[in-house]
């Protein structure tokens, strides 16, 4: 009996020593086996990077006039209208137009809206021979805020599609030119040149020849609703502007131009509507491509 029992008692330790030595050896993963299921679980657990969204290909690009768009700005909704060149290529760089239409054909609520699309104003610069991205707004005064949309316009296309930055433009008719007028003189560095259609200058003067915008003001002599001494007072405040910033005559002739047709001008044209008939500026080809001919330094 007491044999058996010293038997068991040496099975029993054989069997823990055994266990001890399992555990030992298989238990417990050493250290360069942690580091490998570490990295394993630190591998199964990166995410994908995210995807960047890009802009899309300029062959899946909706080219053409685009009508009655809306940017939610700083300053409220802005509706606008552009057209995009039908080649348009993102690996180039596109001159780009902001042009503003007079009172009739700004926001009054969705009955008026692409209204700005029928205007002559609009249109021209998409007929130039050079391709362009052109854009008009309808916005809904011609006082600081709309000059701030427009600015914000600008800056969102700018920022948003391939432009020239040395080639950015305005034009402004009537309401649209008091609007454009101060959005030029709010940020002068943006735009090279500015066509002042029809309209009274609401903007100051020395940011325009502090920063070398070239401005060119057409008014009938008899405009009916502003009368061109508001041209002749713009003209003399930018010349003296950019006088005082150090411009010789010559160079002013360069940058800054001054055109007040008489009546005979539009009656050739079987015009007799001498404020409406402003609008035949932006049928001048010459004047346009005056505009499109300068560039920010």
């Amino acid at each position: 009996m007491k044999q058996i029992k010293k038997q068991k008692i040496a099975f029993v330790l054989g069997l823990l020593i055994i266990s001890a030595i399992c555990m030992t050896a298989c238990g417990n993963p050493s250290d360069e086996d942690s580091q490998e299921v570490l990295q394993t679980q630190q591998n199964d657990s990166k995410t994908t990077p995210e995807t960047v969204t890009q802009q899309p290909e300029a062959t899946n690009m909706e080219t053409g006039v685009i009508a009655e768009q809306i940017l939610s700005g700083n300053e409220g909704d802005i509706h606008y209208s552009y057209y995009l060149p039908e080649n348009y290529d993102e690996n180039k760089t596109y001159p780009l137009m902001m042009t503003m239409p007079g009172y009739d054909r700004m926001w009054f609520g969705e009955d008026s809206a692409g209204s700005n699309l029928e205007w002559s104003g609009f249109r021209v610069w998409t007929e130039l021979p050079e391709d362009m991205i052109v854009v008009s707004a309808q916005l809904t005064d011609w006082h600081e805020t709309s000059a701030r949309q427009a600015v914000e316009l600008t800056e969102y296309f700018i920022q948003n599609f391939s432009i020239d930055k040395s080639r950015v433009y305005a034009a402004g008719y009537s309401a649209g030119g008091e609007t454009m007028s101060q959005a030029v003189a709010m940020r002068p560095d943006l735009y090279a040149a500015y066509l002042h259609g029809a309209s009274q200058w609401d903007g100051a003067y020395e940011p325009i020849a502090e920063n070398g915008v070239a401005v060119y003001i057409f008014m009938a002599e008899n405009d009916e609703y502003y009368g061109s001494g508001k041209a002749r007072e713009a003209y003399n405040g930018l010349r003296e502007a950019y006088e005082t910033a150090g411009w010789s005559a010559d160079q002013i002739d360069e940058v800054l131009q001054m055109e007040i047709p008489d009546n005979a001008y539009f009656h050739s044209r079987d015009i007799y509507n001498y404020h409406g008939g402003g609008n035949v500026v932006f049928e001048d080809e010459t004047t346009l491509k005056w505009i499109i001919s300068h560039k920010k330094e």
